[in-house]
């Protein structure tokens, strides 16, 4: 019979191409449960309404899944260099040039939990990328993968910040990493210094003034001078993240050749995004997490950039 345990548990999650894993025992996290609860009363996450539907599971795990005993915290180096010129306008989030990662991750989490079922048949599960109503940064900590830096996002010490997070939660007992303790952003506020909306305070993010959130996220026309701040972005933003020294002195090329940019993408300029049309978007745009903002979206976000980028 196949040995399967905390270590063997972890060794195949590498093995399937996650860079980093963790576990940690399911639990309520009553204080971060009143952060979050208190980041919503302030109006931090903007019109994204999905956020305080289900705050009830995000800030206690058995609210979403009653028989969670086990979270195996998994993340995913995604950072492919700066591949795609930065310094023009039309910019893309690197996290956006290569396909879906919630497609990867998810498949690679069943792989795994195929793994387990062969020795658990009956145990009983859920798989979660970014979408599931649960705290993925903070279960990542939990699990020993890293630490929440000032720009919100967790920080790993081999990969930076450039690692898409994702869980397999269980109802089985296994052996818990401890978590992460340290704070290793010091004295630095480079992200915070280097958001040019505002956005970020210490370990605060203000959705309503984020570029990512304003490009992605936000629907209808901008607000005010809002679109005077894209800083060139029509989908996401790095800033943040590229300022990071943690990111400047570790950042290593991810080995997931899905992640790379689109032939597509790298071809395109802007011009090119001026004239695009739907059906140019949806061929360009198959498998992509940019399929989220919607065309219309795109559009509105290209528009922006020209038009306060002459």
């Amino acid at each position: 019979m196949i040995k399967c345990n905390s270590d063997t548990i972890k060794k195949k999650a590498l093995d399937l191409g996650f860079s980093v894993v963790g576990i940690s025992e399911a639990e309520h996290l009553h204080d971060n449960q009143n952060k979050l609860n208190t980041w919503v009363e302030y109006g931090y996450h903007a019109s994204m309404k999905w956020i305080p539907k289900r705050l009830d599971e995000r800030g206690n795990i058995f609210n979403y899944f009653p028989e969670a005993k086990s979270v195996i915290a998994v993340g995913m180096n995604y950072y492919t260099d700066k591949q795609i010129g930065k310094d023009n306008i039309g910019k893309i989030s690197n996290y956006a040039w290569g396909e879906d990662y919630h497609i990867i991750l998810k498949n690679k989490l069943f792989e795994l939990l195929k793994f387990i079922q062969d020795v658990y048949p009956s145990v009983k599960y859920r798989v979660c990328v970014d979408t599931s109503p649960i705290m993925d940064k903070v279960w990542a900590q939990k699990s020993g993968l890293g630490w929440q830096g000032k720009h919100t996002t967790l920080i790993n010490k081999e990969y930076g910040s450039w690692l898409f997070l994702g869980e397999l939660l269980l109802d089985i007992t296994l052996d818990y990493d401890k978590p992460f303790e340290q704070d290793l952003c010091g004295n630095c506020t480079k992200c915070i210094d280097s958001c040019p909306t505002g956005a970020l305070s210490d370990y605060i993010l203000d959705s309503n003034k984020c570029i990512s959130y304003l490009t992605i996220e936000h629907r209808g026309e901008f607000e005010n001078n809002t679109s005077k701040n894209l800083d060139g972005w029509i989908y996401g933003c790095d800033i943040c993240q590229d300022v990071c020294p943690w990111n400047i002195k570790f950042s290593t090329i991810s080995d997931e050749k899905s992640f790379y940019p689109r032939e597509q993408i790298k071809k395109m300029d802007i011009e090119k995004w001026k004239l695009m049309t739907k059906d140019q978007f949806k061929k360009i745009f198959k498998k992509s997490p940019i399929k989220r903002t919607k065309f219309e979206g795109l559009k509105r976000n290209i528009d922006s950039v020209v038009k306060y980028n002459k």
